[in-house]
């Protein structure tokens, strides 16, 4: 089984939704870059300040933020630990910093077309409070803009406008693509379409990964 996993794909291809699936059965320890840079902006952090107007505007949070949080976050876990990294590496140069603290084992790509991406994430809300993930079509909350698990308004975050989307996947292609390469002259890359229902994916996620 792998234990150390890169989940690679463009926004909105599922990468946490399967993410989290994958951390809840194997018992993995997940590590969202997403997550920990938007809990550092809630908190008011130096990096959360300097990380914000980087992703309201679409683009990458500069490598030496991202890798220094993310070497921070290794050194914390305990050794033998499984881990999944959502959302990192984005660049060639992360992926060299992350290669220097540990072995990938898998580079799990999930392929999915642009204007389903551009679907998926400009009708997407999320809790400010709990970090929840809803979807006005693929899965809406019990009660319109309201969290299902904690009652708090649901908002739709910036970078899920359409204008910030489609720079969002510029920006993918021009600097996240060269990973593919990356990982497949390694010979760790697994590519699987993120198509089809949540559950109908994990499954392809599952046969990968065991």
């Amino acid at each position: 089984m792998k234990t150390n996993i890169v989940l690679l794909g463009p926004p909105g291809s599922g990468k946490g939704t399967q993410g989290e699936k994958l951390g809840q059965e194997l018992g993995f320890v997940r590590l969202s870059t997403g997550d920990m840079l938007r809990e550092a902006v809630r908190n008011g952090t130096p990096l959360g300040l300097k990380a914000k107007e980087y992703m309201d505007s679409g683009a990458l949070v500069p490598n030496d933020l991202i890798i220094n949080l993310m070497k921070e976050k290794i050194a914390s876990l305990e050794e033998g630990t499984g881990v999944i990294f959502d959302g990192f590496p984005r660049t060639v140069e992360q992926a060299d910093a992350l290669g220097s603290q540990i072995d990938v084992d898998l580079a799990l790509n999930l392929d999915v077309d642009d204007q389903e991406l551009v679907n998926r994430l400009t009708k997407r809300r999320t809790c400010p409070k709990c970090n929840a993930v809803y979807h006005l079509a693929y899965k809406p909350p019990v009660k319109e803009g309201i969290c299902d698990k904690c009652g708090s308004d649901l908002y739709q975050r910036d970078d899920d406008r359409e204008e910030t989307v489609l720079n969002r996947l510029r920006v993918y292609r021009d600097n996240t693509m060269p990973l593919i390469e990356y990982y497949s002259k390694k010979g760790t890359l697994k590519t699987i379409r993120g198509l089809g229902n949540i559950e109908e994916i994990f499954d392809e996620v599952r046969k990968t990964v065991l």
